[in-house]
């Protein structure tokens, strides 16, 4: 993470979005009164929002911890995506 003053930031605009996307680099953008704010690439944006979704539901959440630690431990059968779709039509 870096953090640069708001002068910095105004004089290098395209160099610090170019951090931000192409190094995946929040950059904290320091200013009077500690007023900060964070520039983020979209797409550290959106897969937050999308971590802070799948974190919002403790069920959901606690189902893909299960599933995780199965694939840990080895306890997951795997199969051709032909094997998968041919058990959803069977349901």
């Amino acid at each position: 993470m870096l953090a640069v003053n708001y002068s910095s930031v105004r004089n290098n605009f395209k160099e610090y979005c170019d951090r931000a996307v192409y190094d995946v680099e929040p950059i904290i953008i320091t200013r009077k009164n500690e007023e900060n704010v964070v520039m983020l690439s979209l797409d550290v944006y959106n897969n937050m929002l999308e971590n802070l979704f799948i974190r919002s539901n403790d069920n959901n959440y606690q189902h893909i911890l299960k599933g995780i630690k199965q694939l840990e431990a080895g306890q997951v059968v795997t199969s051709s995506l032909d094997e998968m779709e041919k058990l959803m039509h069977e349901q």
